[in-house]
């Protein structure tokens, strides 16, 4: 959905970064039970195997339609610069039931015929009993499909925050949203989010939570319903780095044969990337991503091709075989 946010004075005072564990788990429910591809997280995913179906996540991925409303309560944005997983889902429980159910009901409908499952119809019940369900999913798929990474993770989202600090204090919000992800556009008294321009938010002092995530790889998010600060939630910078290959397999190999870089680059195309995205995705410059796609390209590991105003690289057949050991 395009969208714009107007600032004015009050808020260019009130911008600030912040890092969410909640919203990191929400984000990696969608993304390891999504129909989308793996992304920067091939490796990730790979060593959830067979622990998704035990976690008996559907209420959540319910909630969290492929494209439209996913309630705002279950990852409130954060009031402290790095939440703490524990006080975040306190916060959530905390959620006042008229908020819940008008939050659940608003999703369910972005899914057709979802308030007639019976997953769906268990969303609907007792607000007290949802919440408690809820939360207690929320913190099974912490314990295993985010938390035993999260210090990697938190690295890259830490360096995000103090890279995109720096911009902020050399030049400014001007410096900060040209660098900030190729979607977002500053207008001076404007953000924009690709394709911009159909639905306009003033944010009359409330100021802007900048989010990075690792696990929001894809696109960037703006939450502007109330009681919540508005927030801007980002693929943050080198989250392409937050999953190294484990010694002794493939990628590791590989990583050995061509170098870090080119083996990040190489196994990060999981779908075509511009080089503008790729030097986001892996925290690189433009020119070192395009002189290593030179040589990738020229070995016959990877190959561009036009889309709209972009080249867009992806593997080659051969490029696959490569990353896949064969």
């Amino acid at each position: 959905m395009a969208i714009s946010l107007g600032f004015g004075p009050a808020d260019l005072a009130r911008c600030r970064f912040a890092v969410s564990p909640a919203f990191e788990t929400l984000s990696a429910i969608r993304d390891a039970t999504g129909s989308q591809g793996p992304g920067a997280h091939g490796r990730w995913l790979e060593s959830l195997r067979g622990a998704l179906p035990e976690l008996g996540l559907e209420p959540i991925v319910l909630l969290q339609p492929r494209r439209g409303y996913t309630p705002d309560f279950l990852a409130p944005p954060p009031t402290a610069p790095v939440g703490d997983f524990d006080a975040e889902l306190t916060r959530i429980a905390a959620t006042p039931a008229p908020v819940l159910r008008r939050e659940i009901e608003l999703a369910l409908r972005d899914t057709p015929g979802a308030a007639d499952t019976p997953t769906g119809r268990l969303l609907l019940g007792d607000p007290a009993e949802v919440l408690s369900l809820l939360t207690q999913l929320i913190r099974g798929a912490w314990e295993a499909l985010v938390a035993p990474h999260w210090p990697r993770v938190r690295a890259v989202l830490e360096a995000d925050v103090a890279y995109q600090s720096r911009r902020l204090a050399e030049g400014g919000l001007d410096t900060l949203f040209a660098d900030l992800h190729p979607t977002v556009h500053w207008t001076g008294d404007t953000l924009l989010r690709d394709p911009g321009g159909d639905e306009h938010h003033d944010l009359d002092g409330r100021g802007l939570i900048l989010m990075p995530s690792v696990f929001k790889w894809d696109e960037v998010i703006i939450i502007t319903d109330a009681p919540w600060q508005p927030t801007l939630v980002y693929p943050a910078r080198g989250l392409g780095n937050a999953f190294e290959p484990r010694r002794g397999t493939p990628a590791a190999a590989l990583t050995k044969l061509v170098g870090r870089t080119r083996a990040h680059l190489l196994t990060g195309l999981e779908e075509p990337a511009s080089t503008s995205r790729l030097a986001h995705r892996h925290a690189l410059a433009l020119g070192t991503v395009s002189e290593h796609l030179t040589v990738l390209r020229e070995a016959g590991m990877v190959v561009g091709e036009r889309h709209r105003h972009e080249i867009r690289y992806r593997r080659t057949e051969l490029g696959d075989r490569v990353v896949q050991g064969h």
